[in-house]
């Protein structure tokens, strides 16, 4: 039985900055780009400026939620790599 307690949220305790340090250190900034098709990604990327763009756009943010739940799927069940 689990613990009702238990917060069940995937993302639940993992900061923004966390999540998009991690997807540009597996995809790099143009495969980021490629993955979710924003302008912070394409256009002189940078950490600062992606996190700005993102606490201020959900559907933007939601995508690149999303996109980090699938790699570290990915990499938990070591089922591709950055290279594809």
């Amino acid at each position: 039985m689990q613990d009702k307690n238990r917060n069940q949220d995937p993302l639940h305790g993992i900061t923004l900055k966390a999540i998009v340090t991690q997807l540009l250190e597996y995809y790099g900034w143009e495969k980021l780009g490629d993955q979710v098709d924003i302008k912070c990604f394409k256009n002189d990327p940078s950490i600062n400026s992606s996190l700005k763009f993102l606490r201020k756009t959900p559907w933007a943010r939601k995508k690149v939620e999303q996109l980090y739940l699938k790699m570290k799927w990915l990499s938990d069940n070591k089922i591709g790599t950055a290279e594809q």
